[in-house]
């Protein structure tokens, strides 16, 4: 699965017709990516940044708590990653998918594409790598983790190619003067639908009491391991919190509690920390990739198809940056305006409050990149990011998901402990 493919993560080879001043007018397009435009670099460099931003909240956040995910509640820095990837994904399928010739080829390339990211996704975050300071591989299927990051940007990249497929109107004209968002009333629709589907199930689905089993350890070795069963006390519907969420009820239900993440951002929180009175809850699995929240992941990436509709709609940067603008503001407001109505900002139930602020400020994030890059043309400042963005897949795979590290570890010297990593963690640890 090389860089140049059409994956959201990577870049779907997108491309853009150029302002008037350097594009070649009446050039027309007549298969997906027969005849290939120069790509759109303010995207590039987007993800590339989203890239970067991935892997310093990763390091950092062990030295900087504030970077890393919020516990519960709340918005920090490494809360906007997932959704700025989910946004370009949007983007990039508008622009991929300008002309459609063959709408059943295309629907096939794309559930392909989305496997590809399901099986990567299974494969580095499913257990199978056992990570740093462990020079073993392989996963006991009955624990596997069947969701993760992958996972959810290709539930969202299939939901909104099927809308740019089969629900996009085909009488647009190039830079015609038009309203998009009367154009595309499927993809509202949609949306509204995702989300009613999403409040109905977060809020009115019932909860009942759930056990798991908690690892007791006796001994040294496995076989000594003893379980206890752990109870949590719910029957309830509309609870919000860690402990009785319908999200977690589902993907329980559904997937497994043992193929759930093992560790939660939740144990972050204060009442997690007491080892004698903490709630029993804090060491139960929660996926934060999990089914629910993966309907507005979907709706992160429909949104982000608006934002790729305008670049192919109109060919002046100031009706491109004004359009996109227009977007941004209305769904950032609305966002507000839901977390000041008692929705919560959480992602890691992905709350609608939660994907309307954060895919508005990814909006906002992209047109000062556009500016910045295709405007102004200040390569200068992005090159690098461009670069990043041109490989994040690769780079996401050998980075973030610790495989250059682990390749590095395997190489030791007499012992596994005497190798470069652990060398330098070492030295780290007493400086």
């Amino acid at each position: 699965m090389g860089d140049g493919d059409y994956h959201p993560l990577p870049g779907d080879a997108e491309s853009v017709a150029e302002p008037p001043t350097q594009a070649q007018s009446g050039a027309t397009t007549t298969t997906i990516s027969t005849r290939k435009r120069p790509r759109l670099a303010s995207l590039d460099a987007f993800r590339g940044l989203s890239i970067a931003l991935m892997i310093f909240v990763d390091y950092a956040g062990s030295i900087l708590p504030a970077v890393t995910h919020s516990a519960w509640n709340g918005l920090r820095l490494a809360d906007y990653v997932m959704p700025f990837f989910l946004f370009i994904a949007g983007v990039s399928l508008a622009l991929v998918y300008k002309r459609i010739p063959n709408k059943k080829e295309a629907t096939q390339k794309a559930v392909l594409r989305a496997l590809e990211l399901v099986f990567l996704g299974i494969l580095l975050q499913g257990g199978y790598l056992h990570g740093l300071n462990d020079l073993t591989y392989g996963v006991d299927l009955r624990k596997i983790r069947w969701f993760g990051i992958l996972q959810r940007i290709a539930i969202g990249y299939i939901i909104a190619a099927a809308c740019e497929i089969w629900l996009s109107p085909s009488d647009i004209a190039r830079g015609s003067e038009i309203r998009l968002h009367k154009k595309y009333y499927f993809h509202w629709g949609a949306i509204l639908l995702l989300c009613g589907t999403y409040l109905g199930l977060l809020y009115g689905l019932y909860v009942p009491d759930w056990q798991f089993k908690v690892e007791k350890s006796s001994g040294s070795t496995i076989s000594n391991a003893t379980f206890v069963l752990e109870t949590v006390n719910c029957g309830i519907r509309g609870d919000v919190g860690p402990a009785c969420n319908s999200a977690g009820f589902i993907d329980r239900s559904i997937l497994g509690i043992d193929h759930l993440y093992k560790k939660p951002v939740y144990r972050n929180l204060k009442e997690c920390q007491k080892s004698e009175s903490a709630p029993s809850w804090c060491l139960a699995p929660f996926d934060p990739e999990g089914i629910l929240g993966s309907l507005m992941a979907a709706v992160c990436c429909i949104i982000g198809l608006q934002y790729g509709h305008v670049l192919n709609h109109f060919k002046e940067h100031r009706d491109r940056l004004l359009k996109m603008l227009w977007l941004s503001f209305p769904i950032l407001v609305l966002g507000l305006l839901l977390a000041f109505l008692g929705i919560p900002l959480n992602k890691s139930l992905y709350t609608t409050s939660y994907t309307l602020v954060t895919t508005a400020t990814a909006g906002f994030s992209f047109c000062i990149m556009y500016l910045v890059v295709d405007v102004y043309r200040q390569r200068w400042m992005s090159f690098v990011f461009e670069w990043m963005g041109r490989h994040s897949l690769s780079i996401f795979i050998l980075i973030p998901s610790n495989i250059a590290i682990i390749i590095i570890e395997g190489f030791y010297w007499k012992l596994p402990k005497n190798n470069i990593v652990h060398w330098i963690v070492s030295i780290a640890k007493h400086n």
